[in-house]
């Protein structure tokens, strides 16, 4: 932090009076920044939300609120920080007026998430990898496989390969679950899709997911699984190609991520995301990415909104015949060793 900022927190605004560091550390506890948000106009969006990491929107802009209230950042920026960063963020004002308005929301309660599922967090025992291993994997007639092939119009094929490199469980309800994973193959997290429920679990942490061959140089960057196997099927799971998933979500291990793969000799950073404009902010996060990185990019964009309703919409030009005998040819993958 510049010297003039750090004199600048010491001032409560036009009081003009020093604010010692307790009393900073005070007001910062007292004030989540899910006050601010609330105040600003943001909602909460309960299927892109967990405990850990809750999802606020307003219009387009998103912000995710993290470390119990505390923390925050911008998934379609670099910007992140504590509520009076927040403020700072938001309302474009120096620290002075930032305390200010911070200090007026003493008292304020926010609205509570209206959680759905019972937490577990707390359970010693459900660790995410023992969490992933009690589910079973999808079975030829399961109610995910169901959900995959009759309402995702996943072929066969995509969803075999996708369970042998253990991509994917039998979530509650028919729901999906896809494994995040980092650049060692350990599950950190897993997006939940299905006819009534979309989130991400409870304490994962979003990476990637990954599917294709591991060793690709084209890293072809989609906004949820369904998506990266989609565009899988649609480009006939090219063998340069992975297919990667952000889960909707940027966090700063996902960028970390994206980073690793892009920095090798001869990789090309590939923008698939959704063609709107919330897609469009994350394809220039990647094109930034690829400048600073040195590597090659490309944007892809979808005919309609996302892949998986490309790929409905080329099934139902084809036919139905089509869509349930077509089979798609898979390259030989290796997944990497869990450490």
């Amino acid at each position: 932090m510049r010297g003039k900022e750090k004199k600048e927190r010491r001032t409560q605004g036009g009081a003009g009076k020093d604010m010692e560091k307790n009393e900073l550390e005070e007001l910062r506890d007292r004030v989540p920044c899910a006050a601010v948000l609330e105040k600003a106009g943001f909602a909460i969006d309960m299927k892109e939300s967990t405990r850990r990491a809750i999802k606020y929107r307003r219009g387009t802009e998103i912000v995710i609120v993290i470390h119990e209230g505390r923390g925050w950042f911008d998934p379609l920026s670099d910007a992140k920080g504590d509520v009076f960063n927040l403020v700072e963020h938001l309302d474009r004002v120096r620290f002075v007026e930032a305390l200010d308005r911070v200090a007026s929301l003493v008292g304020f309660v926010p609205k509570a998430p209206a959680w759905q599922r019972p937490d577990r967090s707390s359970d010693p025992v459900a660790t995410l990898p023992v969490r992933w291993s009690r589910r079973r994997k999808p079975w030829p007639g399961s109610m995910t496989w169901r959900y995959l092939r009759s309402e995702r119009s996943l072929p066969d094929a995509v969803v075999r390969a996708a369970i042998r490199h253990d991509l994917l469980r039998e979530g509650p309800r028919g729901s999906m679950w896809a494994a995040h994973s980092d650049g060692e193959g350990i599950v950190t997290g897993w997006e939940e899709r299905g006819p009534e429920w979309r989130g991400f679990s409870t304490g994962g942490a979003k990476v990637l997911f990954r599917f294709g061959s591991f060793h690709a140089l084209r890293l072809c960057v989609t906004e949820a699984a369904i998506d990266a196997m989609s565009l899988a099927v649609l480009e006939r799971v090219r063998p340069d190609s992975l297919y990667l998933s952000t889960g909707g979500g940027w966090s700063p291990a996902t960028d970390a991520a994206i980073r690793a793969l892009a920095a090798r000799d001869g990789a090309v950073l590939v923008a698939a995301t959704d063609n709107n404009a919330q897609g469009d902010r994350y394809a220039d996060r990647l094109e930034r990415d690829a400048a600073e990185i040195g590597c090659a990019f490309a944007r892809v964009r979808p005919g309609t909104i996302d892949w998986n309703a490309d790929l409905n919409a080329r099934l139902a030009e084809q036919g139905e015949g089509m869509k349930e005998g077509r089979e798609t040819r898979l390259p030989h993958a290796r997944r990497p060793r869990q450490g």
